[in-house]
């Protein structure tokens, strides 16, 4: 895996994703209207905050990153849903975990503050797709069942793996181990015994194990830990005062570039 381009801002992916592809995650540190204990750029509608000055982050959202289009939310609950989405105007955000699209100027968004926002892309540009993947979207199969309704075949994608709790700040349980084991045995060199019924879980090497089970085997990101960068929201670090990033993908026509840079 390699690295991603961070600023105080933004973290932006640093894949070989061609020019007509643009991504990135967004940080608390974007200038916005949240206030003490979320400051200042919470973009999660269900985080407790006052959900008009979140409303308001996200139209800011769309000026400040000059995004082509208001970013296409779900209603994401930790399963193995995926949508495909076009111009189509939905009512309200669907329940999904998942969404993808060829379709220029669609901006698809996974929020997350903790759990692992992962993108995939064409090698061509052609086809993208967003996943929120905590470790029970991982151990429900969410990567797999999206990756199967895409067009392009798995030996042409390329996938990204976005801020995420790290392993030496997520401890979890027997249970956590127990669901990814059933699914496959290997997935035990992702956990670390702490002490009998503890174990330090890496949610990037399983999601590492799920893309190649679903034959993607190119795969940029990784090492970015919420719980330890004081600039990336965090729900195992703050509770109820986290506030939640967004990260995002579109694809532009290639004969226009993304509206600035």
């Amino acid at each position: 895996m390699t690295g991603s381009a961070n600023s105080d801002n933004t973290v932006v992916p640093d894949w070989p994703a061609p020019a007509c592809v643009h991504a990135l995650t967004t940080t608390r540190r974007l200038p916005g209207n949240s206030r003490p204990p979320y400051d200042a750029f919470n973009l999660g509608v269900h985080s407790g905050e006052d959900p008009a000055t979140v409303q308001a982050n996200r139209e800011l959202l769309v000026r400040a990153l000059h995004l082509p289009s208001p970013p296409r939310w779900l209603r994401q609950v930790h399963g193995d849903r995926s949508l495909r989405l076009g111009t189509e105007v939905l009512d309200g955000e669907p329940e999904a975990d998942a969404a993808f699209t060829a379709t220029p100027g669609v901006v698809l968004a996974i929020l997350s503050a903790d759990c692992l926002p992962l993108l995939l892309c064409a090698d061509d540009g052609g086809e993208i797709a967003a996943i929120h993947a905590g470790w029970r979207g991982l151990a429900a199969g969410i990567v797999e069942s999206c990756v199967r309704r895409l067009r392009t075949p798995p030996a042409k994608l390329m996938a990204w793996l976005g801020p995420a709790i790290g392993p030496a700040s997520y401890e979890v349980g027997d249970d956590v181990r127990d669901a990814f084991m059933a699914r496959d045995a290997r997935a035990g060199a992702c956990f670390a015994e702490i002490r009998p019924g503890h174990w330090s879980c890496d949610l990037y090497a399983l999601a590492g194990q799920r893309l190649a089970s679903a034959g993607i085997e190119r795969i940029h990101g990784g090492g970015l830990d919420t719980f330890s960068d004081p600039r990336l929201y965090s729900f195992r670090r703050d509770g109820s005062d986290s506030g939640r990033m967004a990260t995002l993908i579109w694809r532009t026509d290639e004969d226009h570039p993304a509206p600035g840079g």
